[in-house]
């Protein structure tokens, strides 16, 4: 038997799929002295943000999706367990 997959929690907690299959993320720089920043540096921060495509690849295996697309990978997970349950 095979290894089985398994998703990374702490990357699972810190980033959101979208349903094009990139990764959103909230910025750091957001837990203290926010005092020094300016009031357009906190307004950015504090809105989510797109993971480059470079470090989103390595995160989406770590998520155990493949490549993009993942409601299409949810979907077809679906139904090999749909098919599974019917053979039962």
């Amino acid at each position: 038997m095979g290894y089985k997959l398994k998703t990374h929690k702490g990357v699972a907690s810190r980033f959101k799929v979208t349903a094009s299959g990139k990764l959103k993320h909230r910025h750091e720089l957001n837990s203290h002295l926010r005092s020094n920043r300016t009031a357009k540096k906190k307004r950015h921060l504090g809105r989510a943000s797109i993971l480059d495509e470079g470090h989103a690849r390595r995160y989406r295996r770590m998520l155990a999706i493949s490549g993009l697309k993942p409601n299409k990978t949810r979907h077809d997970r679906e139904l090999i367990e749909a098919s599974e349950a019917e053979t039962k």
